[in-house]
């Protein structure tokens, strides 16, 4: 999966984003609508996304009256596999040198801060 995954560019990520919120297959038509509130691409573009996506083993098509498409990845895999991947590349697969660098470059407010120290309270719990 994480093969796959890695491939996916912006573009697509854009159609893999309107597949999530679908919670279901779509059609061109649906995929096209959505699109149109956040960008101008032609239909033509549109499917050239979606047949890469299928090439790639992300989505899936389903040749009902029209084609239906759904994802076979989760935006969750797909957002741990490019958080875990992005901590390899950039921090040596070490996530507190990510968090650090966080709180060194002033990017986290304190109500962030607050809530990263809440989570990782109730990371302790899962040792006991």
């Amino acid at each position: 999966m994480s093969k796959l995954v890695s491939r996916i560019t912006d573009s697509e990520l854009e159609v893999m984003r309107v597949l999530w919120q679908a919670d279901g297959e779509l059609s061109l038509a649906g995929i096209r609508k959505t699109l149109e509130q956040t960008s101008n691409w032609e239909t033509s573009t549109i499917k050239t996304l979606l047949r890469r996506l299928c090439n790639k083993g992300v989505v899936a098509a389903a040749k009902k009256e029209v084609y239906y498409y759904k994802p076979l990845v989760s935006e969750e895999e797909y957002t741990e596999y490019t958080t875990q991947s992005l901590i390899d590349r950039l921090y040596s697969g070490s996530a507190k040198n990510l968090v650090a660098s966080l709180l060194g470059s002033k990017k986290l407010d304190d109500k962030e801060i607050e809530e990263l120290r809440t989570l990782f309270k109730v990371g302790d719990d899962r040792d006991e």
